[in-house]
């Protein structure tokens, strides 16, 4: 469809991504490990059970781990080599140091590390992040028995390494990123139109599934099932058992979407409103309520300050909006190679007074987030019911400023 003309063939995806990733091996790993202290950096799994890491640093046409595949990241003075210990090489990318003929696996890798002699040995281990707890039970064993007891001693997480890799954007990633968003942006507005909706015929359901299928056809890949609820009178956010699912006029539309696209997760959420006969607007309420989310907005993005925790980011935020007369949540989340992706949690919608351990995390530069939140408001037009207004837009944290990807949502999609 024409809405997609500028979605790239596979090929030339491949060839993106394989850009990228080499960019950011050649420039943020020799970085990250610095900054972490760590000497060595071992990623190992078997296939169909990856580390969360692994397929952020192979090439696009690497499908899962192969078999047993070990990647060894090893500081010298001036450079980062970076080895495979695979059957199954990465020409480019890694050099191959392990001849599957000559010797066994582990006692390559016990030989690698033995020659360069580190002093702290990163692993994937970790109680707070998933992303950085991605060695299993079984590898985490035979590594220590392949190193033996003197280097399996210096054996320390690499959990912080892990997010940071995960949660930086290189400069490019940066530049191609409003371009996705657009696209998400694009999916809404058609979504939420008249070319997909037929009030009073068109239920919930079409919409979330016009929307799987339109990302389907695009050739992008939803991270999750897309949502679309109802708010009016009479049915409020909180009706959760058995809502009305056909959409009539006079409905608060609001839905959720994101998708992968090279590499990178969008995550998005708006609203539309279903005109009566004769409106050619929302009601005041409803637009003084998307006012209050707007603003909360703002307060928000000017607390993501580099340096911060999440947590602190969140308290910040939310004493400001209540001062304000502002009935507000935040529950912001990094965004990039995964959707819920690694970095700081800037709250849960159930953990208002912050998130012990990842909310803890501080924000670094170069790093893309899900702004995403939520104002509740009575809505007079309503006869003072509560109205929930929940938005999810895209910013980047560059240069020690955010900033919108591609914009926000300011008015209401109109319907009818």
């Amino acid at each position: 469809m024409g809405l997609f003309k500028k979605i790239l063939p596979l090929r030339e995806q491949a060839a993106v991504q394989d850009r990228w990733l080499k960019t950011r091996l050649d420039r943020i790993v020799p970085e990250l490990l610095e900054r972490e202290n760590i000497d060595m950096w071992i990623v190992i799994c078997r296939e169909y059970n990856e580390d969360p890491v692994l397929m952020s640093l192979l090439p696009a046409t690497s499908m899962s781990a192969r078999r047993r595949t070990i990647l060894v990241f090893a500081r010298t003075e001036n450079a980062v080599e970076r080895l495979t210990l695979s059957r199954y090489g990465y020409e480019g990318f890694y050099d191959s140091v392990w001849n599957p003929d000559e010797e066994d696996q582990f006692a390559c890798l016990a030989r690698i590390v033995r020659e360069r002699d580190p002093e702290r040995i990163g692993i994937n281990h970790s109680n707070t992040f998933a992303f950085g707890d991605g060695i299993s039970h079984t590898e985490f064993r035979l590594v220590g028995e392949a190193l033996g007891e003197g280097y399996a001693a210096r054996l320390v997480s690499a959990e912080k390494l892990c997010v940071g890799w995960l949660e930086r954007r290189s400069a490019e990633e940066i530049t191609a990123y409003p371009r996705l968003v657009e696209t998400g942006r694009q999916i809404i507005a058609s979504a939420f139109s008249t070319a997909v909706i037929h009030p009073s015929v068109t239920t919930t359901d079409d919409v979330v599934w016009w929307m799987r299928e339109t990302m389907a056809e695009a050739g992008l890949n939803a991270w999750f099932q897309p949502t679309i609820d109802i708010q009016a009178p009479g049915q409020t956010y909180q009706d959760t058992e058995n809502p009305r699912r056909t959409i009539l006029p006079g409905d608060l539309l609001h839905c959720d979407m994101g998708f992968h696209y090279l590499g990178l997760a969008t995550d998005q959420q708006q609203h539309a409103y279903v005109l009566r006969a004769g409106e050619t607007d929302a009601p005041p309420g409803l637009r003084a309520a998307l006012a209050d989310g707007n603003r909360l907005q703002d307060i928000h993005l000017e607390e993501m300050q580099v340096g911060r925790s999440g947590n602190e980011v969140l308290s910040a935020a939310l004493e400001r909006a209540k001062n304000e007369g502002i009935r507000p949540q935040i529950y912001t989340h990094p965004l990039g190679v995964h959707g819920h992706a690694a970095g700081p949690l800037v709250g849960l919608w159930d953990r208002q007074d912050g998130v012990p351990g990842v909310g803890d995390y501080p924000l670094y530069d170069d790093t893309v987030y899900s702004i995403e939140l939520n104002v509740t408001k009575s809505i007079p037009e309503w006869d003072g019911q509560d109205a929930r207004i929940m938005l999810e837009e895209d910013a980047a944290l560059t240069g020690g400023a955010m900033r919108w990807l591609d914009g926000r949502q300011e008015s209401f999609h109109l319907i009818g």
